[in-house]
């Protein structure tokens, strides 16, 4: 999870430093896309080795949200209402799911 001036998002961060194994974590997150969408209840952004902000190749799944500002208290109960449910369908998801990745640990 991320907020700052203009945004907030909520990722999934696949940041192995190999990038074999980096894609293997990211197509196996796609296997189990019905079973995330199903918690979360939305679609999500999936990106393939980007950049992270220092540059860093990592993947990810993300959802964000502009125009808040999280040093505006008044922006925080809209914050609140779109972290809340999604780290919750995040934490429902990986009950479901974690075996598939253990191959990963």
């Amino acid at each position: 999870m991320n907020a700052d001036q203009h945004t907030a998002k909520i990722a999934i961060e696949i940041a192995h430093p190999d990038l074999g194994i980096q894609e293997l974590v990211f197509e196996q997150f796609k296997a189990y896309k019905n079973i995330l969408v199903g918690h979360i209840g939305e679609e999500w952004n999936w990106s393939l080795h980007s950049k992270d902000a220092y540059g860093k190749t990592i993947s990810s799944i993300s959802h964000e949200i502009d125009q808040v500002n999280i040093f505006k208290q008044e922006d925080w109960p809209k914050l609140i209402t779109f972290f809340k449910p999604r780290i919750m369908a995040l934490d429902e998801f990986w009950f479901d799911a974690k075996y598939g990745f253990e191959l990963f640990s």
